[in-house]
């Protein structure tokens, strides 16, 4: 497609939120830059990898993290002594004080300090390998794996770099959240008659949600889950599972807690229209069309275990015991899983896997049929900086791919990696990534590839647990990486930030945050008495490692063969493929025949399919209340109030994200010192306690009446 030079973004959010002009002259990499950014990021990733073991983790956001920054980088620029420091023996010279700490410094150090919050799927590796194998991986080998993923994701980011952040259309919605964020913080345009300024209303709206926060999660826990229902009906199980909102239908359920709402989706006010209507098709038709009929048809034995649930469970409705399957060296016995059952699903995650698959299908063929590329604005404004060489992300790609294979050779004993599944995994993660990242940027919405990552190395090579997160981690962690560096490269793009500095904090900060996680992780393995230990009373207990460690053993021990296709009992899921790759095709078929109705062309079945994607944990109950809060604020004050929309909708949203934050700290604070909600009626959750209860006769749970 020919290159089109037009003057503004073709992105009305974009053109309202952005700022068409640029001060060149602004210092961005500075002294402060690299005083703040390391301390900070040092301190963000300890504290992250050693909670991130906890039962509960420390509720820290980047929102939090920003205000920080800001007020040392404010104390800095007024107290420290103008001095211009030369480097000896060379020509280089910088000043401890170049002036006011501006919004480009803000940015570069938060970048350079907030790398810590990313997760890292290689890290993983270790904490299954040393807490339930009892295995140990040397450091270098862990090292190299934890350096490579996320170098391998920031290669792959550059040669992206022109479609994914040069592009206009390539808009990450989320990201003029926080441009509007930097500018309410740092913008001294005064308030207008009878209103406020952006600051103002910032600062407004957090205190408000601080207050409310404090009722909603000490005094009225109830009002997290709202289940009138079950209320009514609290002896019925099949009225408590259409009425539940964390563990069923959610028909008359909703949810007034903001962090419930946005927690794993991301704010309602972000997403365009066009995303929050496919997403709420997809949810509609899993929800209440596809899982409630396979569940009450009784597929694949349904009823005998929770309509909702993540769990994997035995024929028996109990939870399936992985360890009675595997003997001492990891090795599948397959004797002792004839005898003792195949693994079951809920039937909302057996639907949800199938969506997953239709939805990694719709992702290749919707992008291959509907994307181009074009210039704007921003693009102009930013040829005044040096760009980045593109032999610069080459050379970090080619030098980690040599590292990488070089592990796989040393240590393939101990990560049980061989090459060439090193090199599957990374050819599924550059493969996948434009894809994805396209959705993402256009969308909002992130799409998984776990699941394909254990399902391919699951069936190339059964009984390797180790060897399936080792392949997740170069596949699925590499692509994270590389998108959250595309993400930053389009912030600095939005806030015109040279690339030459924004490519040095980002390699500094993801190799800080990544080591100091590396040696948290040891220490906190080594040192924690009864770590990842499920004891009473014990707050150590690593639910997310646990996880983990139960996919590995299920994808990569037992296999996908055993659960799938071809001698699985879900094996006809797989037909959701086939369906992922109809539906793009049918969409562009409309929109050639039918080139006048544009609306054809915005439905995305990529989106629909990831309609009910993080459902569970998330419950029904508080994904209505966020398409509720995204059709009130992206259409009907959209388009009947656009100018308080865009002078404060990101506002409002940062605020209530910043009010959660700050109650966060004190929840864990009072947390730690074991004072939580008050317990009374009003205190207590939804009150749907049969809602987890199995419908199929003679089953017995505990807790649950048992069904003739």
């Amino acid at each position: 497609m020919a290159v089109r030079k037009i003057n503004e973004s073709p992105i009305e959010q974009v053109r309202d939120t952005i700022p068409t002009t640029d001060d060149p002259t602004m210092p961005a990499l500075t002294f402060r830059t690299w005083v703040l950014g390391p301390i900070i990021n040092v301190f963000t990733s300890a504290m992250f990898q050693i909670f991130y073991y906890r039962q509960v983790g420390v509720i820290v956001t980047i929102s939090q993290t920003q205000i920080f920054i800001l007020l040392l980088g404010k104390l800095m620029a007024r107290k420290i002594p103008n001095r211009i420091v030369r480097i000896p023996g060379t020509k280089f010279e910088f000043s401890t004080n170049p002036g006011p700490f501006n919004i480009k410094e803000h940015v570069l150090v938060t970048i350079l300090a907030t790398t810590g919050f990313e997760s890292s799927q290689s890290i993983v590796i270790m904490d299954v390998a040393r807490a339930y194998f009892h295995k140990k991986i040397s450091l270098l080998p862990s090292f190299l794996l934890v350096q490579t993923t996320q170098m391998i994701g920031y290669g792959f980011a550059g040669m992206l770099f022109k479609f994914l952040v040069e592009s206009p259309y390539m808009w990450f919605p989320f990201l003029l959240l926080d441009v509007s964020f930097y500018r309410s913080l740092h913008e001294t345009n005064g308030r207008p008659k009878g209103g406020l300024s952006k600051l103002q209303f910032l600062l407004i709206v957090s205190v408000s949600m601080f207050a409310y926060s404090i009722v909603s999660n000490y005094y009225m826990a109830s009002l997290i889950t709202v289940s009138f229902v079950c209320w009514i009906w609290k002896g019925s199980v099949k009225a408590q599972i259409i009425g539940s909102g964390s563990h069923g239908l959610g028909i008359g359920s909703f949810s007034l807690d903001w962090m419930s709402i946005t927690g794993y989706i991301g704010s309602p006010m972000a997403f365009p229209i066009s995303t929050i209507v496919n997403k709420l098709v997809g949810f509609v038709a899993m929800m209440y069309i596809i899982a409630p009929i396979a569940y009450w048809a009784n597929l694949f034995n349904a009823k005998r275990f929770p309509f909702f649930s993540l769990n994997l469970y035995d024929y028996e409705g109990k939870l399936y015991k992985t360890a009675s399957v595997f003997g001492d060296d990891l090795v599948l016995d397959p004797q002792a899983y004839h005898n003792y059952s195949k693994i079951y699903f809920s039937i909302f995650s057996a639907m949800d896997s199938g969506f997953g698959f239709a939805g990694l299908a719709a992702t290749l063929t919707h992008f291959f049929l509907f994307y181009g590329s074009c210039q704007d604005i921003h693009n102009e404004l930013m040829k005044k900086y040096q760009s980045i060489p593109q032999w610069w992300f080459n050379t970090i790609i080619a030098l980690s791919a040599g590292i990488s294979i070089l592990n796989c050779q040393v240590y393939g004993d101990q990560i049980q990696l061989p090459t060439w599944s090193f090199l599957v995994a990374v050819l599924v993660a550059a493969t996948l990534l434009l894809p994805i990242g396209a959705i993402k940027a256009t969308t909002g919405i992130s799409l998984s590839m776990f699941l394909v990552g254990e399902m391919i190395m699951g069936y190339a090579s059964p009984g390797k647990p180790l060897a399936n997160l080792a392949f997740v981690a170069y596949s699925q962690s590499t692509k994270n990486h590389a998108l959250n560096f595309i993400a930053e490269f389009k912030l600095g793009h939005y806030m015109k930030i040279p690339p030459r500095s924004m490519f040095l904090v980002q390699i500094v900060g993801a190799l800080l945050a990544s080591t100091t996680r590396i040696f948290s992780s040891l220490w906190a393995l080594t040192s924690i008495k009864n770590i990842c230990v499920p004891e009473e009373g014990n707050i150590w207990t690593c639910p997310a490692v646990t996880n983990a460690y139960n996919r590995a053993l299920i994808w990569g021990g037992i296999g996908p063969g055993r659960v799938f296709a071809p001698h699985g009992q879900y094996a006809w899921l797989y037909i959701f493929f086939l369906i992922g790759v109809m539906g793009p095709v049918m969409v562009w078929i409309l929109s050639r025949k039918y080139p006048q109705k544009k609306w054809i062309r915005l439905i995305n079945f990529p989106i629909i399919f990831a309609g009910p994607a993080m459902m569970p944990p998330m419950g029904a109950a508080h994904i209505w209340s966020f398409f509720i809060v995204a059709f009130i604020f992206n259409f009907w004050v959209y388009s009947r109030h656009r100018g308080w929309w865009s002078r404060h909708a990101y506002d409002l949203s940062n605020g209530l994200d910043l009010g959660t934050a700050i109650f966060g700290v004190l929840y864990m604070t009072l947390a730690l010192q074991d004072i939580y909600e008050v317990e009374w009626i009003g205190g207590s959750d939804e009150q749907c306690p049969l809602s987890v209860c199995p419908t199929a006769p003679g089953v017995i749970k505990k807790n649950c009446p048992v069904f003739n």
